[in-house]
């Protein structure tokens, strides 16, 4: 884990909080933010009963095994990434404590854990517009019908690799993005969003 005085958000350089309070969030319809050194722990194992109860124990969490499916508690959020592999996300729980609890429960199996935090930032879209926007640059089916709350999806957006996330049916949606791409993509948003009423949120 990075010491928490030499942690820079990946998008700090745009001077997004001094950005985001000179904005009329109330009149836009497009809301985008950054949501700097969110918790976000890798674990891999083969899914059955005691790698659920040893998740379970730690986040309250139900381990998601439907595909590109998702199940929160509390403080906690899991992402489905594939048959053996999830990411458990906290915007307040120490990544190294996550990391270490879910080794301990893990004791005696079969499974890995990994603190991938500082890989990767997450950039928040909301807002009635915002599926508008991600349309223009992802390949996916975003209609509510199709993909909604409780759903994510490994994808490309604009020539990036992602994790979507919905997170609530606003629509609000969580990018997951590796830092080294995300100085791309926050100026994608920003290009794009000058066809909308747009404002940077802070988070």
């Amino acid at each position: 884990m990075a010491n928490a005085y030499a942690r820079r958000s990946a998008l700090q350089h745009f001077g997004l909080t001094a950005a985001a309070a000179k904005g009329d969030v109330a009149g836009a319809d497009l809301l985008i933010g950054e949501a700097a050194h969110r918790t976000i722990v890798n674990i891999r194992g083969d899914g059955g009963d005691a790698f659920k109860a040893a998740v379970r124990s730690v986040t309250g969490a139900e381990l998601p095994v439907t595909p590109n499916t998702t199940a929160a508690a509390g403080d906690f959020r899991i992402l489905w990434l594939g048959p053996t592999e999830w990411w458990v996300v906290s915007a307040n729980v120490d990544s190294a404590k996550l990391a270490d609890d879910l080794r301990q429960a893990f004791n005696g199996q079969h499974a890995a854990v990994i603190d991938v935090s500082e890989s990767r930032t997450v950039i928040n879209v909301s807002g009635p517009s915002a599926r508008d926007v991600l349309a223009r640059g992802c390949s996916l089916d975003l209609h509510p019908r199709v993909f909604g709350p409780g759903q994510c999806a490994q994808t490309g957006l604009t020539k990036a690799n992602i994790l979507l996330d919905q997170v609530s049916d606003n629509p609000s949606y969580d990018i997951y993005i590796l830092k080294s791409f995300a100085d791309y993509l926050w100026q994608w948003f920003w290009l794009v969003g000058r066809d909308f009423k747009f404002a940077i949120r802070a988070h």
